[in-house]
């Protein structure tokens, strides 16, 4: 990050709302766009908090022309909300498909050091931004694992999707052939996680496509824990996956939104 980066970054938190509004002008606006694409390149990052809702307060490195909605807190403010509802301290939180991390930062912050937060990210760049993040809000209980959750333990190829369609990555999936962006990755069952980590009471899963497989390697802790789970959906035949596991084990399942999921036990 260079010092222009990080001084424009702090002109867009502490005026984030006026700036918005400007950027609509059909003038004024371009003129402020191109000249934030010629301050702030793309791979810039700098430190920025939070302004409002359940992560309020929390830092985060981010590109302050694409940060626009998590700092000021609107970007999956509902979502956040739920986890923030369920979770109390002491309790464990699986963050499956963590990305950069605001639901483990959430988490982390409820359920205390007294808690445990299991955060999987199969990407190892951002794996590692997770773990900084992890480390400026000084949440020593969050555990990062490198790896795709999946149905079995072992490995699979993750395809990484380029920066300039998704900033953060956060578009990575398994796949099953090969091309430039394929990655070979360990994989991980949420079966397997123990006794390394405590079973969780929630899980939040966003994992591009492979939320049936993931719920597969979990049939153990959903016929034995019981753990409460928010779930983004990404296609109908994930969604007919993950109602069968669910219903396997006797949860009942709400539509939170039309791409999420809340799973709890009867």
């Amino acid at each position: 990050m260079n010092a222009a980066a990080g001084t424009v970054g702090r002109i867009f938190q502490r005026h984030y709302e006026s700036l918005r509004g400007i950027g609509k002008l059909p003038v004024v606006g371009p003129l402020l766009t191109w000249a934030a694409a010629r301050a702030i390149p793309r791979d810039s990052r700098t430190w920025m908090q939070v302004k409002s809702g359940p992560a309020e307060g929390i830092w985060l490195k981010l590109n302050p022309r694409t940060a626009g909605g998590t700092i000021a807190g609107t970007g999956e403010r509902r979502e956040l909300e739920i986890v923030r509802e369920h979770l109390k301290p002491g309790m464990t939180f699986y963050d499956v498909g963590a990305n950069i991390g605001i639901f483990s930062m959430v988490a982390a912050r409820i359920v205390g050091a007294g808690g445990q937060v299991v955060a999987f990210e199969a990407d190892p760049e951002i794996a590692e931004r997770l773990r900084e993040h992890a480390r400026r809000n000084s949440f020593e209980w969050v555990n990062v694992e490198q790896k795709a959750a999946w149905r079995e333990s072992g490995t699979v190829m993750f395809e990484r999707v380029d920066t300039s369609i998704s900033p953060d990555r956060g578009v990575g999936h398994v796949v099953h052939s090969t091309n430039a962006h394929v990655v070979t990755l360990d994989a991980i069952a949420l079966d397997d996680c123990s006794p390394k980590y405590r079973s969780p009471d929630f899980i939040k899963c966003d994992v591009e496509g492979a939320e049936g497989e993931v719920f597969q390697g979990a049939r153990g802790l959903l016929e034995e824990q019981r753990p409460r789970v928010l779930c983004e959906i990404h296609s109908e035949n994930s969604r007919q996956l993950v109602l069968s596991e669910f219903s396997r084990f006797n949860y009942v399942c709400e539509n939170c939104d039309e791409n999420h999921i809340l799973a709890l036990p009867k």
